[in-house]
């Protein structure tokens, strides 16, 4: 059944289908409302300018927060330049001290506020918003007005120290990714609940090998994975045995490269048999590898979001009766470097696969790993 929108509304949703293969269009509609024609220029302008679809994605998700913010606590969209009172609001409602909010029911966001941006599902977090994610916003919303060919109140000395007090009145300790790392041992016992030889397994168990070992690959690569981006290798001789299956993975540009780089990691042996075996049994010959299957079976024509990557990595934690709060997603990225590290591997070829450009962030597993087996943790 076809929906009549207003003609103004149907122009931007019209717009957005022209970008839908890095936007979250799971939303589109939702998006044409919050955002203005300005916005929606501004972000084709960078899809044809190359930016990584991550980048492009985390700078929607922003900009939608933010008009919608600024639509509930205003009613008006956000202004631009922004004056310097709405970027101190900004701070107000989003960095508040949760102790003088029970004797100041004024302190914070305003109610009225919080209830409109948590039915439209962008507040889902009970308190004051993490300041990482506060400063992230803000940067997003300096880099948009900068874009525009504006300046704002940014670097703004009330604006900075705002922050700054508002950090220090609501100290929150920095929590893990993922507070344990899903090594060799766990990932066994999360394969051990794909065994059935149902759609739904052998999905999984292809995820789960796949994105821990290519090096442990974000959620995001795992849930954008298209069959265009694989290419098949000459087999693996081995002494003890026949080939293994080769597999190279094309990543294009990814966090940590520019637009113009192409990312190669690579798949060799069970994991290049788990990802084979999905795509036999899921009929996939081209677009997403990963897909979601509904409740009769049916496989989806369109990538699974992030998130359902992350979903599915605590679900299999679950079933192998571990701790699902305990594991997430990023705990196949952080344990493939752990995993090196235990089995002897150079952290260099490690990073190779892994694509990590900081050497300071992947040796630190590599530390902790040497310093829980090593002697000094074993003077008794």
């Amino acid at each position: 059944m076809s929906i009549d929108y207003p003609t103004e509304l149907a122009g931007r949703i019209a717009a957005l289908d022209t970008i839908a293969s890095v936007l979250p269009m799971d939303r589109r509609d939702e998006l044409a409302e919050l955002l203005t024609d300005q916005d929606i220029e501004t972000l084709r302008h960078l899809v044809n300018e190359g930016m990584g679809a991550n980048t492009l994605r985390a700078l929607t998700s922003d900009l939608a927060y933010l008009q919608a913010w600024s639509l509930a606590s205003t009613g008006k969209s956000l202004p631009w330049p922004a004056p310097e009172a709405l970027l101190l609001k900004f701070v107000a409602h989003h960095l508040w001290d949760p102790q003088k909010r029970l004797t100041d029911p004024e302190h914070g966001m305003p109610a009225e506020v919080e209830d409109k941006l948590r039915v439209q599902g962008f507040l889902r977090t009970v308190g004051p918003h993490a300041p990482d994610t506060v400063r992230r916003r803000l940067a997003t919303w300096s880099t948009l007005t900068k874009w525009r060919g504006l300046s704002g109140a940014f670097a703004s000395p009330a604006l900075k120290s705002a922050i700054r007090l508002a950090v220090r009145a609501t100290p929150r300790p920095k929590k893990p990714k993922s507070a344990r790392a899903v090594t060799g041992d766990v990932l066994a016992k999360l394969l051990a609940t794909c065994s059935s030889g149902g759609l739904r397994d052998i999905r999984d168990r292809a995820i789960l090998m796949v994105a821990f070992a290519s090096g442990g690959r974000r959620r995001s690569e795992i849930a954008g994975l298209r069959q265009e981006q694989l290419t098949v290798e000459p087999p693996i001789a081995v002494e003890a045995g026949p080939p293994l299956a080769s597999l190279a993975i094309h990543l294009g540009s990814t966090k940590t490269t520019g637009a113009d780089h192409d990312e190669v990691v690579y798949l060799t042996g069970r994991p290049v048999d788990a990802l084979n075996a999905w795509l036999e049994a899921a009929k996939i010959d081209g677009g997403s590898v990963f897909r979601a299957i509904d409740r009769w079976g049916n496989v989806s024509r369109r990538a699974l979001d992030p998130k359902a990557v992350n979903d599915i990595v605590k679900q299999r934690v679950e079933m192998a009766g571990l701790e699902a709060g305990e594991f997430s997603a990023h705990g196949l990225r952080s344990g493939y470097l752990t995993e090196a590290a235990n089995r002897g591997i150079p952290l260099p070829e490690a990073m190779e696969q892994s694509r990590h450009r900081s050497v300071q962030q992947a040796s630190s597993y590599y530390n902790n790993a040497a310093r829980r087996t090593g002697r000094a943790a074993r003077l008794l």
